[in-house]
């Protein structure tokens, strides 16, 4: 038997790149989903009122010292139990949305406070009211500088989308797992999966190092006017 079969990569091409789309569909849903929804976590972490700011730490603590696998288990398997029921796909949207909400809202926090306090301090003496100057401010700061971590947590969640498998979902991992225990092709399946995950997770690292290289200078000029 041939250890790498490309007669079966091509009996199986459509199935590997359906999950392949599953897998692109999932990651653009869910980081569009946690980075808008990470923001207002982290102004309630940073909030002076303790009613906002209790229910912020506890779901971000509660996400991070529990692992992703058992949220996905617990949302899609547990919640049925007390009436909720969701399909397997949006049963891996919910889970991994909350778990990167979490993970992200900690990014923007740090960028946040990162910006210099002057910043908002001189918006404020030019009559911009606190919310505007946030928002035209400090956030526009804040977001040049946790750019290259929200872009790394993109690579991490297109491939933590793989634990989608565990709520069935047919995701490209999902799929090679279906397909290698039908023909017993794993060195075939398994190779040219992980080829599929470096020929879009590769190029997706090379953004990042160039989004790293135009926020570190985007900083340095806004600092350098600033000066």
């Amino acid at each position: 038997m041939t250890l790498f079969d490309p007669l079966v990569v091509w009996e199986y091409r459509w199935v590997l790149l359906r999950g392949l789309m599953i897998t692109t569909m999932l990651t653009g849903i869910v980081i569009t989903l946690a980075g808008a929804l990470a923001i207002p976590v982290a102004l309630a972490r940073i909030s002076l009122r303790w009613w906002l700011r209790w229910p912020a730490d506890f779901f971000v603590e509660v996400v991070r010292a529990t692992p992703l696998i058992l949220q996905l288990v617990y949302i899609y398997y547990v919640l049925p139990s007390i009436g909720i029921r969701l399909e397997p796909f949006s049963a891996a949207i919910i889970g991994l949305t909350l778990n990167y909400t979490a993970y992200m809202s900690e990014v923007y926090r740090s960028g946040i406070a990162a910006v210099p306090r002057g910043q908002g301090e001189a918006a404020m003496s030019l009559g911009l009211w606190p919310s505007l100057s946030f928002r035209k401010v400090i956030l526009p700061q804040a977001f040049r500088i946790v750019l290259p971590a929200l872009g790394n947590y993109l690579i991490a969640l297109f491939k933590d989308t793989a634990l989608a498998s565990v709520v069935t979902v047919q995701e490209l991992m999902f799929s090679g797992q279906i397909i290698a225990a039908r023909n017993y092709q794993y060195f075939t399946i398994y190779t040219i999966t992980a080829i599929l995950y470096f020929v879009v997770g590769y190029p997706s690292a090379l953004l990042v190092r160039r989004l790293e290289v135009w926020s570190s200078r985007s900083l340095y000029s806004a600092r350098r006017r600033n000066t």
